[in-house]
């Protein structure tokens, strides 16, 4: 992809950065603030080309304005990604530091435009650390004011996306997971926990992981553990993406074994014909910003909107509800679940945007 590709982009704002000494690139990207202030989590990773982290960073953002309608959350769309030079287990703690100071100075200075959390290879201590310049994070640690971690709440997010996908599906007459197979990609702090809560509910686990310690934990609990390369070949119930997103092309949809797809990778579909191919080959597909919300309740619930746990909890089985809307709008209007989720996405914008005008007026 040119760069101008990278940049010729729908959404309002790109703030770009380059750090010579840690060699770290890094981007925000900014897609909606219609609803109000834009929040996003920090993804940390080793990218081939700066234009790549910025394609990555607009759709991230993309979704996650789509994420925050679909929640009824009053907040818009937005991501960081920070380019590393090597993988994040090489970068040393001093290094680390700098790139996270450096990444804290640029959101000060979009001045509360943009607000950011954890993501992919951050933490909340991370998050902790951003404080130290600019207030405008979520996820900080519980000891510190935070609201920890948003991890455990987007795996039961998850779950009830799950379950409810297996009353749509009707599978085998059962409405829960007892008794199905789930296959579970990444066994992260999402993917691990989605995978004991589907093993709790009754299902019979497979899981894939490319870290020998999450795997050798994984085949402690009895799940069989299942080859990257086998992963698209095989037989499943229920294919639960859990890492890095982009795992479905059109391709891969045409050598899918499963009969639903519902994991909390964002952008799971790596192009847009995947989902029609799904939808043909009767695949079901959990449309994934809407099965994945259960960490920006969590943190837009607890750190914007006064949530207690119990509210929290609530409006994340209400997950499940939501998903069941966009498996009707679907059948009714015989369109893939992606486009049905971005029509439901769209009319609560339009609602919640019309509730914030008239209470302005």
């Amino acid at each position: 992809m040119a760069i101008d590709d990278a940049l010729r982009w729908n959404g309002e704002l790109t703030l770009t950065r380059h750090d010579p000494h840690t060699g770290a690139s890094f981007v925000i990207r900014v897609d909606s603030t219609r609803l109000g202030q834009a929040a996003g989590g920090t993804r940390a990773a080793h990218y081939d080309s700066v234009t790549d982290a910025l394609d990555d960073a607009g759709r991230l953002a993309g979704a996650m304005t789509l994420k925050m309608a679909v929640s009824n959350l009053p907040m818009g769309g937005g991501k960081s990604v920070i380019a590393l030079p090597a993988p994040r287990p090489a970068i040393d703690d001093k290094t680390w530091t700098r790139i996270l100071r450096l990444h804290a100075d640029n959101i000060e200075r979009l001045n509360g435009a943009y607000w950011t959390g954890p993501d992919l290879n951050t933490t909340s201590a991370d998050m902790d650390t951003l404080y130290d310049t600019t207030e405008f994070v979520f996820g900080r640690s519980v000891d510190l004011g935070g609201a920890g971690s948003s991890a455990i709440n987007t795996a039961c997010g998850v779950f009830e996306a799950m379950k409810a996908t297996a009353v749509h599906r009707r599978f085998g007459g059962r409405n829960t997971l007892d008794g199905l197979t789930v296959l579970v990609q990444g066994l992260g702090a999402v993917g691990s926990h989605l995978a004991m809560l589907a093993a709790e509910a009754g299902a019979r686990l497979l899981v894939c992981d490319v870290d020998a310690d999450r795997l050798d934990w994984a085949h402690g609990l009895g799940f069989t553990v299942v080859a990257s390369a086998h992963v698209p070949t095989t037989p499943c119930d229920i294919f639960a993406p859990c890492a890095l997103g982009g795992v479905i092309d059109s391709v891969a949809a045409r050598e899918l074994r499963a009969a639903a797809v519902v994991g909390a990778a964002n952008n799971i579909l790596a192009d847009d014909r995947a989902g029609s191919v799904l939808r043909e080959r009767d695949i079901t597909y959990a449309p994934d910003f809407v099965a994945n919300a259960g960490g920006a309740l969590h943190l837009v619930g607890r750190e914007v909107l006064g949530w207690n746990t119990d509210t929290v909890e609530q409006h994340t089985k209400a997950i499940g509800d939501t998903l069941t809307e966009v498996y009707s709008i679907s059948d009714t209007e015989q369109i893939t679940t992606d486009a049905a989720a971005r029509i439901l996405a769209r009319r609560r914008a339009d609602a919640m945007a019309s509730a914030i005008t008239a209470e302005v007026s």
